[in-house]
């Protein structure tokens, strides 16, 4: 897909990958649509894109919640007229083994990384349909083809989203609806820091992913979701 004058909406944008992402974006042209619950950063980051020349709009929202999903889709049709890419980011990770997951963490993970992306989707495909078609990009992890120990719960939940993803692509596509899954590694964003579940286990797992060889900075991660939207694989992984 050509970037440039497309419509974007992205969740998870007030940080991270997400807004790595919305600043590659917009770079390339593209109107983006910021969603993120806080208000005051993501009003920052907009202003800061406007000044440089940039088409966007900041839209305070708990992704968690569908009625705010419904209106943050509602809100960027109204101002742009359309939403030409879905990029489904936000998203939390817990660190727990599994004869010890929070049920209550787990679900709470589950509202986040399954239910929230759905809730997205589902609020945007009447849109697409409408203007002849779209993209949606749901960003997983590689942890989701992985079998660590202390990372099943959120293992298991963007495994579901891949599962969703993959069905969607195959339900979507009469409707020239695209469906991409992103996947990416180890980053150098909070996602770790603002994980739930056992504090000693999830700080063992920060040292443990700083000591790797590789970790990815969120704009290069936000490079290959821009490429992703470009190419348009079914999957886009890091080393791709």
């Amino acid at each position: 897909m050509d970037i440039r004058d497309k419509v974007v909406l992205i969740t998870g944008a007030s940080g991270g990958i997400g807004l790595a992402t919305a600043r590659s974006f917009a770079g390339e042209g593209a109107k983006v649509a910021l969603v993120a619950r806080s208000a005051d950063k993501l009003n920052e980051i907009a202003d800061g894109l406007r000044r440089e020349g940039c088409e966007a709009i900041a839209i305070a929202a708990d992704v968690r919640d569908a009625a705010q999903v419904k209106r943050a889709v509602a809100e960027t049709t109204r101002h742009f007229g359309r939403i030409d890419i879905l990029i489904n980011n936000a998203g939390q990770s817990a660190a727990d083994m599994v004869a010890d997951i929070n049920l209550d963490d787990f679900r709470q993970l589950t509202d986040l990384n399954v239910f929230a992306p759905l809730a997205a989707m589902q609020a945007v495909i009447p849109v697409m349909r409408e203007h002849g078609g779209g993209l949606i990009l749901n960003v997983s992890s590689m942890v989701s083809k992985m079998r660590i120990p202390g990372l099943a719960a959120y293992a298991a939940t963007k495994a579901a989203l891949n599962a969703l993803t993959d069905t969607a692509r195959v339900e979507l596509a009469a409707d020239n609806i695209r469906v991409i899954l992103v996947f990416p590694r180890t980053t150098a964003t909070d996602l770790g820091k603002n994980s739930l579940g056992n504090a000693e286990l999830r700080q063992r797992q920060r040292e443990r992913a700083h000591a790797q060889a590789t970790v990815d900075t969120a704009e290069f991660a936000a490079g290959k979701i821009l490429a992703a939207a470009i190419v348009e694989p079914d999957e886009q992984y890091m080393d791709a």
